[in-house]
């Protein structure tokens, strides 16, 4: 069936903020007449929700890197089929906290699982549902840290547990696919003040939905 509506997801480092900026811009776009879906990964969805629980449980420090892509891979399949397709059928626009890059700079480089076997699992589960546009909130991994540890209500999950370096390699992970897919990533400076960055990214959002 023809995908009818617009898919937009935001990427970035731990501590970047995306969560936040991504209901706000949500909010804007329905003020603005728009029906708009917002969901995150892992998750989303009930069967999803369990996968995140268990990739991201602190006393799951024993988890194998493959076993940690799998798991995301399978969790975005169902949260694609039964949630994501049926909204862009609908002809909604879709706001997603992460999707397919997430795995590629994570597990695809920071594990050292290769991007292009990582691609390669995340290709069978999601077919050619790619993103519109992918928003990189640009943050350094010291600073996102940094905002982690002094922000009490933000969930503290396996992954913020890793080294500092895993982190560094994140980052470096996100820009090989900033150089990689420069038509559809777009990057904005997520280090600045809360408010400035949700106006930036509605000014990026606004413009892709014009030109639809």
């Amino acid at each position: 069936m023809l995908k009818k509506g617009v898919f937009i997801t935001f990427e970035g480092p731990e501590g970047a903020g995306k969560t936040t900026v991504l209901e706000e811009v949500a909010n804007k776009l329905r003020l603005d007449g728009h029906d708009v879906l917002t969901t995150r990964e892992p998750g989303g969805i009930r069967i999803a929700e369990k996968i995140r629980a268990i990739i991201l449980d602190n006393t799951h420090q024993e988890m194998d890197g493959r076993t940690e892509a799998l798991l995301y891979a399978a969790a975005r399949r169902q949260h694609l089929v039964e949630k994501i397709v049926p909204a862009l059928t609908e002809g909604k626009v879709v706001l997603c906290d992460r999707f397919v890059d997430s795995s590629l700079a994570y597990q695809g480089y920071a594990r050292g699982l290769g991007m292009d076997d990582v691609l390669s699992i995340n290709r069978f589960a999601i077919g050619d549902t790619m993103p519109d546009l992918t928003i990189f909130f640009n943050i350094s991994p010291e600073e996102g840290l940094e905002r982690i540890s002094r922000n009490d209500e933000r969930e503290q999950n396996r992954l913020d547990q890793e080294s500092i370096h895993f982190h560094t390699m994140v980052y470096e992970g996100y820009q090989r696919l900033l150089k990689q897919y420069p038509d559809r990533i777009t990057t904005i400076d997520a280090s600045c003040e809360i408010k400035t960055v949700t106006e930036n990214v509605w000014k990026i959002v606004s413009s892709q939905l014009i030109s639809e």
